[in-house]
């Protein structure tokens, strides 16, 4: 079976909302209901990868856009399965540098399972868990995350840095990764994912320049590391084009607010080159 396994990886925030006001913040970002891991719904992503097909397709070939996505208005579905895109790898806001690319067992076993799924295989280490308060990445000393500090119990897997950057296509980004890298306990890292996300304030002015209407909207951060899987549904699906398609125009515009530069994802397709040494 042709199938897709495709990295992507923030460039801008990124806003995929839900559309309804919970607490506090007027516009959340689309959550999982059992883990509340931010994600993005495989019909919002097959929706942006349709208006990126049309955007970079000719006129004439109208009938590849059909052939993967469905023909719109009719009971024809399309030939590529399109899932959701799932969280891999967090920023989160650290005193001991710039930031940390966070990510826990629950999200590594997940991916792990997927590739399993898709591909039969997967390179993703086994993880012992950190403790809670504690971190497993480089370095010795304790780490400041936001408001909490966590200790160190240990080095990351030999082969995990190398795993996860044959999802970012950027190959300065790869090089770093080892160095950002943090593991953490499952509930730790709910923490940042339910607390940690940026929240903006949006305006609309009047004439006069007065605030006429004052909103709050969540977004994943840039450097968000998000993975999905594209597979075919019949031989005849059309996933080989489209996949040529991303590998020559690797930009994919996803989320609300395009028009003031959010929503940007890097698309590397998995295996497409590997990212040097741990």
């Amino acid at each position: 079976m042709n199938h897709i396994m495709l990295g992507l990886l923030a460039e801008t925030f990124i806003h995929s909302g839900i559309g309804r006001n919970e607490g506090a913040i007027d516009l959340p970002v689309a959550r999982e209901a059992a883990t509340d891991y931010p994600y993005i719904p495989g019909s919002s992503l097959k929706g942006a990868l349709r208006d990126f097909s049309r955007g970079h397709w000719k006129s004439g070939d109208a009938d590849k856009v059909e052939k993967c996505f469905g023909k719109e208005g009719a009971e024809q579905a399309g030939g590529v399965l399109i899932s959701d895109a799932r969280l891999l790898l967090l920023p989160v806001r650290s005193l001991t540098g710039s930031y940390r690319w966070a990510t826990c067992p629950l999200i590594l076993e997940r991916l792990k399972r997927d590739q399993q799924r898709l591909m039969g295989e997967s390179a993703i280490p086994e993880i012992d868990a950190p403790g809670e308060g504690k971190y497993l990445g480089q370095g010795s000393d304790d780490l400041y995350l936001e408001e909490r500090v966590f200790h160190h119990d240990g080095v990351c897997p030999g082969g995990l840095a190398t795993a996860i950057r044959s999802f970012i296509r950027h190959d300065e980004t790869k090089q770093r990764l080892a160095k950002r890298l943090i593991v953490l306990h499952d509930d730790d890292f709910a923490w940042f994912a339910r607390y940690a996300l940026p929240v903006q304030a949006r305006n609309v002015l009047d004439e006069n320049k007065k605030s006429k209407n004052l909103w709050y909207e969540e977004s994943l951060p840039p450097d968000t590391l998000m993975y999905a899987l594209l597979a075919e549904r019949n031989d005849d699906s059309g996933i080989t084009d489209l996949k040529k398609l991303m590998e020559n125009n690797p930009y994919l515009q996803t989320g609300g607010n395009e028009t003031v530069g959010m929503g940007w994802f890097a698309m590397h397709i998995h295996g497409n080159g590997e990212g040097g040494q741990e």
